[in-house]
């Protein structure tokens, strides 16, 4: 689509907008971050009364001083992530590489430029974030005992997952461009249709091709935790096409387990640092939390809401895109000869952020009820005390802070804090 130049003074109002969007979320980000800090750092001395118990005094000071540096380091990377915004677009950068990518126009057509720009910002985007990835893995996490990958490994990863990008995300991206280009203002409904699609199509090839390209997926060797997995998951009525180990210990000592796939490529995966560190009990435990997301149509839920709000910001774009007064009130010159959509489509990935920040707070706490429930169905299933105990050791393997700040995690945690989370499972333990 071609733009149309916009009458005098209709770009201050929202670049006004887009500034103070900028400014208040990062000023609330900085707030949030140094009450975090701050409130982890009081509480380090002591272990709270609750875990007293349970967890050293050691491991309690670990989780608090991993949990101040990665603090820090974040702090950082988001006055480097704000500056690069503003660079990318008031500033000018988008609208620099933009018209670099237009000189080659008429050697590529219209398709092949946009692909260029989105290849080009992709690229520089990754480039620019590759020293915050490097010090967060050797340096942070290599200090806390976490890291195990190799800096081979880390270039290795990069490179499959450049592939990965080119070969699913170019043709697709492609074909988004394609409808967006197309005559008729409901381009974004279908464009909106492709992106449902895309993701239900993901859900298939991620664990079937993709996975399998960093990490080796072996079949559950255990037969003690394979038969208990089996019996619960015959008990709760889900169909797996599998049960599978994934090697993510060469790369960190963090644990974790999940289910991946939609249909024949649905499946059980635990990482082989949860294995080694958790009994059968508390295995079947974890695995009967993760399969009550799935009882409770939370996974179903998450995947709706994703694709509603989706379908919303494909119907914003698809008014934008036509508004020369959006490039322009973001430092971008639409071209009055050549397709925009690309250009379109990238500063709308940049300029979204700032504003649907101020929605954490709900997502979050939609998510932490998800995870009560969860919880409770899991002790339904298995043994609440099991859940308790693992839920503990993986807290403390991934130095995760038994005192985090009251009105951060509120804002941004997922998941209940440790203290409240146990404590509504020994409630729900608790005859009534």
């Amino acid at each position: 689509m071609h733009a149309v130049l916009p009458s005098p003074g209709t770009t201050l109002a929202p670049t006004l907008a887009f500034i103070a969007a900028v400014i208040l979320s990062f000023l609330l980000k900085l707030w949030l971050s140094s009450r975090q800090m701050r409130h982890v750092s009081g509480h380090r001395q002591a272990v709270p009364e609750a875990f007293a118990a349970t967890v050293p005094l050691s491991a309690h000071q670990k989780a608090a001083d991993y949990t101040i540096a990665r603090g820090r380091l974040g702090t950082l990377h988001l006055a480097w992530d704000t500056a690069l915004l503003i660079g990318w677009t008031l500033l000018g950068g988008l609208d620099l590489l933009n018209q670099w990518a237009l000189t080659w126009r008429h050697e590529l057509g219209g398709m092949g430029y946009q692909l260029a720009l989105l290849t080009a910002f992709a690229l520089l985007s990754g480039v620019l974030d590759l020293p915050w990835s490097l010090y967060s893995t050797f340096r942070l996490e290599e200090r806390f005992g976490f890291n195990r990958t190799t800096l081979r490994l880390f270039i290795v990863d990069g490179l499959k997952g450049l592939g990965v990008g080119l070969v699913l995300g170019l043709p697709f991206a492609a074909l988004i461009l394609w409808l967006m280009g197309a005559p008729g203002h409901q381009w974004w409904l279908w464009a909106w249709g492709a992106w449902v699609a895309y993701n239900l199509l993901m859900m298939v090839v991620i664990p079937l091709v993709v996975a399998p390209l960093f990490n080796k997926f072996e079949p559950l060797s255990d037969a003690a935790v394979a038969d208990r997995v089996n019996a619960l998951l015959q008990r709760c009525g889900f169909a797996s096409k599998g049960l599978f180990v994934m090697d993510g210990s060469k790369r960190s000592a963090h644990g974790n387990a999940y289910f991946t796939g939609l249909g024949a490529a649905k499946r059980v995966v635990f990482f082989d640092t949860l294995i080694a560190r958790l009994n059968p009990p508390e295995i079947e435990a974890v695995l009967a939390h993760e399969l009550g997301h799935f009882k409770r149509r939370h996974v179903l839920q998450r995947m709706l809401l994703s694709f509603a709000l989706s379908l919303a910001g494909f119907a914003l774009l698809g008014w934008l895109s036509g508004q020369a007064g959006f490039f322009l009130s973001l430092g971008v010159r639409p071209s009055l000869e050549a397709p925009n959509d690309a250009l379109a489509l990238l500063l709308f990935l940049l300029a979204l952020p700032p504003f649907t920040f101020f929605v954490t707070p709900l997502m979050s706490f939609w998510s932490r009820k998800h995870e009560f429930e969860a919880d409770a169905y899991a002790c339904a299933q298995a043994s609440g005390q099991d859940l308790s105990n693992a839920l503990l050791k993986l807290h403390e393997d991934n130095a995760g802070t038994l005192t985090p700040d009251p009105v951060f995690a509120r804002f941004y945690y997922s998941h209940p804090p440790a203290s409240e989370r146990l404590a509504a499972i020994a409630a729900v333990g608790r005859p009534a």
